[in-house]
Order: C-alpha cells, then structure tokens, then sequence
C-alpha cells in the first residue's frame, strides 16, 4: 500500500496505535515544527519536529520521506484529548501509542492529499484487521468533522454497484456461457453478482464491488475477473483470418521448439540489466558503440539495455548453481544495439543464446547446438569464404577462454559465437562449474 497506492507516503501515510494508551477526540493539526514535541516510535528521547528532520537524515528507511514536508513552514501532527502526539504523518509515529504484544484494541488513521485514496486505504486496512478481531469482521467508525462543521462517518465500507451486460463479458473473453454459471464465477472472485433481463431483452448483471475491490473500476475488470475464475487456460482459441503472426515470431517459435527438444529448458528473463553486468563481469570493456544507458533507472540492476543474453543466463546459472547437473538452458530474446540509422537512436535484434553447465565444460554439445540449429534453419556448413552456407573461424572474445571459442560466420558476417566461458566471468556471476556458451543473431536467417 505504502509503495504503490501512496505513492511512498506522498499522497497517504498509515498509522496504527494502540487505542487503550489515547483518548479522544482526536484533532489534526498544522504546526510549527518547534512547537512540536514528542518520543518518536523506537527512540526514549524527547525530539522538536525540526529537529527530528536532521535526525532522520541518517536514516536509510525514513530519510526518503523526509522531503513530503520539510520544507514546510507548518507540520501535520495528530493529537489526543491529553495533546499526547499520536504521529508525524507522513514521517513517524509516537512511542507513547506503539503497538505491543499486549495491544488488544487498534486505531487506525489515513492522513492523505487525495480523500478518495485515503478512503481506499482505509478500507483495505481496517478489512484486513478485522479478521483477527476478537468478533472477525467488526469495526467501530469514526467520525470525522472539519474546520468548516462538514462532518462524515469513516470508514464508508458501502458496497459500489455496477452494471455489466452479459454480452460484453462474453464478447470480451470469448467465452459463451448460461448467466447463471457466468454469476458463480464472479462470486469467486468477490463479486456478488445478480443477473436479470433489462429492458432490451439483454441479460445484465448487477455486481455489487466489496471495500476489498477497489481495483474495480470498469466493466473490463468485471470481464477480466471472470476470465480469470474461468481459466484463460480453457478458453478455446480462435484465428482471424485478417490477423497474421510475424514471420520473426512464427521462425522464434520454432527454433525455441527445436532447442527444447534437443534437452534445454527455456528461461525468460529481463531485458534491462545493470552496466557491471552487462560490461565488468563478463570481462568487456564499453567502448560507448553499442550499449542503450537509460537515463533515469529506477534500480541499479536497470541502469542498461543488453547487448547480449549473456549476463542474463549465467546469473540465472549463478542463482541456481545448486540444481542438480547439468544444467542446460536457453533464451531466445531481443538485444538493444545503439543505431544511427534509426529514428530513436536504436534497434532490437533477436538472439538465441543457451548455456550447458556441468561437471565438465560441454563444449561439444554446445558445438552441436550450434550445428543443430543451422541444420535445421537451412544453412549448409562450408569452406570458409564461401558465402553460400555458415562456417566457423577462432575468435578471441574476453568472456570466453582462449583457444576454446569460435565466431559463426553466415554469409560473410559474423553472426554469433560459442566457446567455453572465461573462469574469471564464471566466478564474477558465483558459478562454480565449468559452462559452455553459445548466442546467435537469428534474425539474420530471414
């Protein structure tokens, strides 16, 4: 709730309090940071308002939050009957009202910029609590009354009714069943839902949305639920005659049946990765050509776009390094290469690559994947120069070992390459067997 409905406390923050240490009422104020003072929760020292913000600085959990309101001539605070502070939102809590084990009564309060998240928030919370109340499912409202006398009673835990045809959730999942199996599914998901024939002849439903659902918002959620507690997995599938696969896609799937058949298992894993990963551990240096750097990464592990499906494939080796061996893997996905020739500066390639990890290095095999997939996309081995088939000469890539890797030449390009991989790359990713590599370019095929 914290991180994604309030926005990490900019547009709500929560608080708990153990109700038999306040009294109410309760008042919300703003005031001057020194005119505030109080225990913080987990702290025995009295602390200003101002003066916590300084403390806090050094805090790695609560200094993220510090920049809401410290800069602000005025602080929120909550106060009890006895002026006793119950919080800072969106700061802290009071060390007078923590909950403890011997907590046997709750309170709980939404400070918010936006009512209508706030009330949300408050409804899943006080949903969630209820179960473990000593009578499940009871709560006691609140009322709340502002400065200007408007007053209303919280939490509002009303059910929201919608109206949904039965047409559009058919037409929508592709899916055509009686209205009263269509209602069942929809009260497994939580959504009570009576059909009835309107006025056009048309069955509709009328889905009555519990304070646990606010993720309902439209009539396509209703239809995604009911997709889900039907199983997508049995809707029958159709082709549109004016739809047609793309010839990269429909080659993708066949080259991946061809991999798992020969014994891989295929992984899916991101397409943004970190700059030590995509460069450092795998030994290469940046020579600023081909890597897409994003601007603004949320994360260190998405600071790049890969170049390759290296990195990707022996960190999944390197967080699963005790499976059972071998192990033998596979991913067929798209690279960013930086490409001037491009509107946006870069274009996707779609690469194979698969990795044998075992008691010994697998080279063979991996050279007889190499050799299996040309066969198999119609690419005959020839002399080298010969522009007609693929052949393979000796490369000298730094993730590779020396003397153990070769480059795929098609038609006068290089495509790919395969070896056994360098030691040092092997350790950098945590991998303690030998492993054998190989990434082809297959959109090169078509």
């Amino acid at each position: 709730l914290c991180l994604y409905l309030c926005r990490r406390r900019t547009l709500v923050a929560i608080g708990t309090h153990d109700l038999d240490t306040i009294e109410g009422p309760f008042t919300y104020e703003a005031l001057p940071p020194p005119e505030i003072n109080f225990i913080p929760l987990k702290q025995t020292k009295n602390f200003r308002a101002d003066e916590l913000m300084q403390f806090y600085k050094s805090d790695m959990k609560l200094k993220k939050f510090l920049h809401i309101i410290e800069n602000s001539p005025v602080f929120p605070v909550i106060y009890d009957r006895s002026r006793t502070v119950l919080s800072l939102p969106p700061i802290i809590n009071g060390a007078h009202s923590a909950i403890s084990l011997k907590t046997k009564n709750v309170f709980i309060e939404c400070t918010a910029t936006d009512l209508t998240k706030a009330n949300i928030v408050l409804n899943t919370m006080v949903t969630m609590f209820s179960v473990y109340c000593e009578r499940k499912f009871e709560v006691e409202p609140v009322e709340v009354i502002y400065d200007d006398g408007k007053s209303y009673i919280s939490p509002d835990l009303s059910l929201y009714q919608m109206m949904v045809n039965l047409s559009y959730i058919s037409s929508t999942i592709g899916v055509s069943l009686p209205a009263h199996e269509v209602a069942r599914s929809l009260n497994k998901m939580q959504l009570h839902a009576k059909h009835s024939v309107l006025e056009n002849n048309e069955t509709g439903f009328t889905i009555s949305v519990p304070p646990t659902r606010s993720d309902i918002l439209h009539p396509i959620d209703v239809a995604e639920d009911f997709g889900i507690s039907y199983g997508y997995n049995e809707i029958p599938k159709k082709k549109i005659p004016s739809v047609k696969p793309q010839i990269l896609n429909q080659f993708t799937d066949l080259i991946k049946e061809e991999i798992a058949m020969a014994g891989y298992t295929e992984v899916l894993l991101f397409i943004l990765c970190s700059y030590k990963e995509n460069f450092t551990m795998l030994n290469r240096k940046d020579d600023k050509s081909t890597a897409v750097i994003n601007g603004n990464p949320r994360t260190a592990e998405f600071e790049v776009s890969r170049t390759s499906l290296m990195n990707g494939i022996l960190k999944s080796i390197g967080h699963n390094k005790d499976h059972p061996k071998p192990i033998k893997i596979f991913e067929v996905g798209d690279v960013v290469l930086l490409d001037e020739t491009k509107d946006v500066g870069a274009s996707n390639r779609r690469h194979l690559a698969a990795v044998y990890c075992g008691v010994t290095s697998g080279f063979e095999l991996i050279h007889g994947l190499v050799d299996r997939v040309m066969e198999v996309t119609g690419n005959p081995f020839v002399s080298p120069g010969d522009k007609t088939g693929y052949y393979i000469l000796s490369s000298n890539e730094p993730e590779f070992l020396p003397g153990r890797q070769a480059s795929i030449i098609y038609k006068g390009k290089q495509v790919g390459t395969f070896g056994i991989v360098h030691p040092q790359v092997l350790d950098n990713f945590g991998i303690p067997d030998p492993c054998s590599y190989m990434e082809v370019d297959i959109e090169s095929f078509l």
